[in-house]
């Protein structure tokens, strides 16, 4: 081979390596392996000639260097293979670690390309807002066929080469529920628009998004002044579980013999402090509140249909306020201790602390009930009554005393924490690996504010169900407002999802981007989704 001609060759090895390095990083694995074809080929002919490879490489450069061209070219590293084999050039490409996106993005699949598409789902509304990851899982798979459904096409919640551009368009549609769909998303709508009395009756929750489910969507956005299509898109699903819902059942003021029945029974079970007369008053809509944050039901305040069946059946749970709780009935409770001589009118906070603990114990006790400190049933009839035994002499007036919040302590940084602190992480990371299941409040499955509830509740934490909106302003603990002040048993909320505060820059949540519950750093997105935390201890 003439010397010219090695100078050519060369050069075109040379411009091919720029070339590759301008390329993306999927191209540049198989690039690599092309050009080093070409290299070792360019050995080849060069030994054919004679001469060794160092040789040749050495004379290239300096003939290269002095060309009219002005071409530079840098003397190839030589590493020896053997020792007494040939030697190559080190073309210095650099060969990414990880496999270039796979063509088919299925359930099982790890690859940081599907954050990307994980994110993608949850601005249009197909999924639960949570901090993205690499992994595909079922929670994943369900929101693709979800928007493969809405595009029109095949629902096999695989990922390809028709699927891809859609949900990558800047142009892609939000989610919306419409006439004709068919799904489980369809049959949660239904379920609520039930519970809120705007579908008639159980059997129309099917699953199917039929002329039923339509009128009702269309009577719900009326009610409450939305845009009225019969479409359940963001706003109106939002709406849906919202506190500012308005309800199509029955309403304050309403006068009837369900209410004195509902009334009788909320009563007997110690949820309504007044006496029962068939108007749905104020009252009773915190009675029936309480109820449902005690049983496991959204908290609405409305008397849905589900709502009525636990509260007449023999499953519905007594109410009981105990230490701890905060809410209204216990301002109601501290008033009526009040009224019988047990406390003081300016304690009635609304929080049952050890004064009041200490009041309605010495009631209990003076008027032949159980003084075991737990307001239910019995001891709100009494107090309402109007036939109480009043304090003996003995006891004391309270005057000046107030209720304190008690906080349980926590050692800092490290991970080990005491008290009530350690003991809520401890429950919190016994469910990790459970599995995330929209709308699910433990004991084995939970969504991220089913998750919080669970937890509070195994606590002693009065903390009725709300969902992640709700959580913006639960009303009661204390706020912490910047993300660096997070500590461990803190309650974080963001944008769509809500966690528990793990200590030492960790978090506890039900993440429906890795279906199921798990600890993590709480990476950047956290921060940049932060809205507010809350203290409970």
């Amino acid at each position: 081979m003439s010397k010219k001609k090695k100078n050519e060759f060369l050069r075109s090895v040379k411009d091919r390596v720029e070339t590759i390095q301008d390329m993306d990083k999927s191209k540049k694995i198989m690039a690599g392996g092309v050009i080093g074809v070409v290299a070792l080929a360019a050995i080849i002919g060069v030994s054919m000639s004679g001469k060794s490879a160092r040789s040749v490489v050495t004379e290239t450069t300096v003939a290269v260097e002095s060309s009219s061209t002005e071409v530079e070219v840098a003397a190839a590293q030589v590493m020896p293979m053997e020792k007494a084999g040939n030697e190559f050039p080190s073309l210095g490409i650099e060969v990414e670690t990880e496999e270039p996106r796979p063509e088919l993005l299925e359930e099982g699949v790890q690859h940081s390309y599907i954050e990307k598409v994980q994110e993608r789902l949850m601005q249009l509304g197909f999924m639960d807002n949570d901090e993205p990851t690499n992994y595909f899982g079922e929670v994943t798979k369900a929101a693709v066929m979800i928007f493969q459904r809405q595009n029109g096409l095949a629902q096999d919640g695989i990922i390809g080469p028709s699927t891809l551009p859609l949900l990558m368009d800047d142009n892609a549609k939000h989610y919306a529920a419409k006439l004709g769909d068919v799904g489980e998303d369809v049959k949660r709508i239904q379920n609520r628009l039930y519970e809120l009395g705007y579908l008639a009756s159980a059997d129309m929750i099917t699953g199917t998004y039929d002329e039923k489910t339509q009128e009702a969507a269309l009577k719900l956005q009326q009610v409450n002044s939305l845009s009225e299509d019969g479409k359940v898109g963001s706003e109106t699903m939002n709406l849906l579980y919202s506190d500012e819902i308005k309800a199509n059942t029955l309403s304050l003021g309403e006068h009837s013999e369900v209410v004195q029945n509902i009334q009788n029974r909320l009563f007997e079970l110690g949820y309504l402090t007044t006496r029962p007369d068939g108007t749905y008053g104020k009252d009773t809509e915190l009675a029936v509140r309480v109820f449902q944050s005690k049983n496991d039901l959204v908290v609405d305040g409305y008397l849905g249909p589900s709502t009525r069946a636990v509260i007449l059946s023999s499953e519905a749970k007594a109410n009981g306020l105990v230490l701890g709780d905060e809410n209204e009935q216990v301002a109601r409770l501290q008033s009526l201790l009040a009224k019988a001589g047990y406390l003081n009118e300016s304690n009635a906070t609304g929080y049952f602390g050890e004064l009041t603990e200490s009041a309605l114990k010495r009631f209990q006790s003076n008027n032949g009930l159980s003084a075991d400190g737990r307001a239910g049933a019995q001891t709100f009839a009494k107090l309402s009554s109007g036939n109480t035994n009043g304090p003996s002499r003995n006891d004391s007036s309270n005057v000046g005393k107030s209720d304190k919040k008690s906080s349980g302590g926590s050692s800092g940084g490290g991970g080990s924490y005491s008290g009530s602190v350690g003991s809520m992480i401890s429950i919190a990371s016994s469910k990790i690996g459970s599995p995330y299941v929209w709308g699910a409040k433990g004991s084995n499955s939970f969504d991220c504010s089913g998750f919080v509830y669970w937890v509070l509740k195994q606590m002693g934490v009065g903390q009725s169900y709300i969902t992640s909106s709700g959580w913006r302003n639960p009303g009661r603990y204390t706020r912490i407002s910047s993300f660096s002040d997070i500590q461990a048993g803190d309650i974080v909320v963001v944008s769509g999802h809500v966690g528990i505060a793990a200590g030492g820059g960790e978090i506890i949540d039900a993440s429906s981007s890795r279906g199921r519950v798990k600890r993590s750093s709480m990476s950047s997105w956290w921060r940049n989704n932060f809205i507010v935390a809350w203290r409970i201890f």
